[in-house]
């Protein structure tokens, strides 16, 4: 490189950072200047939150009662629908809080509950009165719509058992904190009665949870192996499914009753060549199918017709055939239950049920 170009390189180096200094100096002397007019945030007029009140604990409404029906739409009402998992929200089987802000606002005004939905032991659901149009829908985190009222709802029993009374208090102190953020009211049902109620709920359920099995059994000369099974299930239109058993599916996409091995060792794909069944059980889950007393005639004649294509034999828990008197005695049953549940407004297979019993 020449002297003529090093002279050129430095000359140009140094114009750059005169011009650097420059801005930076006429930058330096207008925040000095401005700075102070920035300090204060202002709100985007396109995305500002509700306006915030000054706090007033008597805004948030400690009432110990139960929302009254007659203020909520009807599903009678000219061109009303209802999303389907409200539809199943009940005073008899959630315990519901109530938030009606003075104005629609957006998820983000329960973020409180999104962030401890999963610390109740029990299923959590949101419903909203849509902005848009009137309408209760169910409500995710991340929507981007608009709501004038919300119910907080949570499931007093599935099978593991009722809802704690510790468990309700905090469900209603996160609701009500709810409702003080946005300076609204929130109605509330009295907890010591709602826990009352999912104590004999649960126990009711409990009356009434049967599993009713169908041992098939083959003979001792008949080696079953997993290719048998899944051969014979794909016949008659049972599909395996990830809880390694065959299920039979209604009309609905739900269980009828399903086809497992009887010892719980799980059927995969990869292993049916390898495992050899000593035994199968048909399962009917009363609770959770409609019109059990059918379903179970429907698996009667599904296990004879397994029975008959696996060489195998239908036998009670002990191994004993199962006789024709013992069938009886077992659909007799089933329909007491389902008579039981219909008579308590929780019917068979219904989604409410399937809720209760999951």
């Amino acid at each position: 490189m020449s002297e003529l170009q090093i002279s050129l390189l430095g000359i140009g180096v140094a114009v750059v950072l005169i011009i650097y200094i420059y801005n930076w100096l006429q930058q330096r002397q207008h925040r000095r200047k401005f700075g102070a007019a920035f300090k204060h945030r202002h709100e985007d007029i396109l995305y500002r939150p509700a306006e915030i009140m000054p706090t007033d604990e008597l805004l948030v409404e400690k009432m110990e009662q139960v929302v009254p029906i007659d203020i909520l739409p009807k599903e009678s009402q000219p061109g009303y629908t209802i999303d389907a998992v409200c539809v199943l929200l009940d005073e008899k089987t959630d315990y519901i809080a109530m938030i009606s802000p003075k104005s629609p606002v957006g998820t983000d005004a329960l973020k409180l509950l999104w962030q401890q939905r999963f610390d109740f032991g029990k299923n959590v659901h949101v419903c909203g009165l849509s902005a848009a149009n009137g309408e209760w829908e169910k409500v995710i985190a991340d929507s981007p719509l608009a709501y004038t009222s919300f119910k907080l709802a949570l499931q007093l029993v599935n099978r593991s058992g009722a809802v704690s009374e510790v468990k309700l208090m905090d469900f209603r102190e996160l609701a009500r904190m709810i409702a003080a953020q946005l300076h609204t009211s929130v109605v509330l049902p009295d907890v010591a009665k709602t826990a009352a109620h999912a104590v004999a709920l649960d126990e009711f359920c409990a009356s009434v949870d049967q599993m009713i099995g169908l041992n098939i059994l083959p003979s001792d000369k008949h080696i079953l192996t997993g290719n048998d099974v899944a051969r014979v299930a794909e016949q008659y239109d049972l599909c395996l499914q990830a809880d390694g058993a065959f299920h039979l599916l209604d009309t609905h996409g739900h269980t009828l009753f399903s086809l497992c091995n009887e010892d719980n060792t799980p059927f995969q794909h990869h292993t049916l060549d390898q495992l050899q069944v000593d035994g199968l059980t048909l399962l009917l889950d009363v609770p959770r199918v409609e019109q059990p007393s059918l379903g179970f005639d429907q698996m009667v004649i599904l296990a004879r017709q397994l029975a008959s294509e696996l060489h195998a034999t239908i036998v009670d828990a002990n191994h004993v055939a199962l006789s024709e008197d013992s069938i009886t005695l077992i659909r007799e049953r089933i329909a007491a239950v389902e008579a039981e549940m219909r008579a308590s407004d929780i019917t068979a297979g219904s989604a409410q049920a399937r809720r209760l019993f999951s």
